[in-house]
């Protein structure tokens, strides 16, 4: 899959096939819609491209409310799109200039002279343009003319999967780690660079691996302990482990952490960076009155994230 940052940098094929959108999570209901897209591209003897945007829409238009939170990492979104089978991914800088195109403007300089469409796929309740004016009506009135087909998705064939990026992140604010997995169709993951933390776990027989994300607008799941597993480039596979996030409030912690306890493993890996990938919620967060009772409650988290993985 080719990747570009910026839409002047695509040279458009002969032929596309092109669904635009956010695609946070690239969730089962998404799915349908790509595996659509890349069906039809094989069918025509076109190449597939997908045009999203970065920063989100709502980070430009709203830059003061910080509530929102993605599923996904820019990267992470990347590697999903590629698994996937799209031939070209078209990341494009979503500013206010771009927001205040007419829909009219849209369609011909952006999806006619940028991408040279054939055809187009969209969902049921796709908007674009200024105030979000534009719609599948818009579209089918250009597509005569401009010679392009356009395919909507019914309503009812993504609501058959009943699931939205919202619901996703629902799930994930509530721990319900099982859920957002059925939901996006793979467990949700987490990435970050270990740092160094101050080593209380290794006091009390459980080290952990401290990590540092980076990107602010990742969404962090509820306060809790998860079994996870771990990416390492180390390693062949996954290792296995649990993972806390909280504000340790036994020692009266004031930020929030993500520590990663991994099952029988020892490498010092400081600076390097993990990918987590959660799996079960085990219990929520919790104060204790003394660290020989927070060691015993460890004790008894990892005996059941053994039991889970066994």
């Amino acid at each position: 899959m080719k990747v570009y940052r910026h839409i002047d940098d695509f040279q458009k094929p002969e032929r596309t096939v092109v669904t635009i959108g956010t695609f946070d999570g690239v969730h089962i209901g998404h799915r349908k819609i790509i595996s659509r897209l890349v069906e039809d591209a094989k069918k025509m003897d076109a190449e597939s491209v997908i045009l999203t945007f970065f920063p989100h829409p709502r980070m430009i238009l709203h830059p003061e409310d910080e509530s929102l939170k993605l599923i996904n990492t820019i990267q992470e979104k990347t590697e999903l799109m590629e698994s996937l089978g799209v031939d070209h991914l078209i990341i494009t800088p979503f500013t206010r200039d771009f927001s205040n195109l007419s829909p009219e403007d849209y369609i011909q300089h952006i999806l006619i002279d940028k991408i040279g469409i054939r055809k187009i796929i969209i969902g049921y309740d796709h908007r674009f343009g200024k105030d979000r004016g534009g719609d599948f009506a818009l579209l089918e009135k250009y597509a005569a003319v401009c010679h392009y087909e356009i395919e909507e998705i019914p309503e009812q064939d993504l609501n058959d999967v009943a699931v939205s990026s919202t619901k996703v992140r629902e799930a994930l604010l509530r721990g319900d780690v099982k859920t957002a997995a059925d939901f996006l169709g793979y467990p949700f993951q987490l990435r970050g660079m270990v740092i160094k933390g101050d080593q209380i776990g290794r006091t009390i027989g459980f080290p952990t691996a401290n990590l540092l994300v980076e990107e602010r607008y990742k969404l962090i799941p509820s306060d809790g302990i998860y079994a996870v597993e771990i990416a390492y480039k180390g390693t062949e596979q996954p290792l296995r482990g649990m993972a806390y996030i909280g504000n340790r409030p036994t020692i009266n912690g004031m930020t929030r952490n993500i520590e990663v306890n991994i099952f029988d493993f020892d490498t010092e890996i400081y600076g390097e960076t993990l990918r987590l990938h959660f799996l079960e919620f085990i219990r929520s967060d919790m104060k204790f009155s003394s660290l020989e009772e927070l060691q015993q409650q460890i004790a008894r988290d990892q005996d059941a994230v053994l039991d889970y993985f066994n």
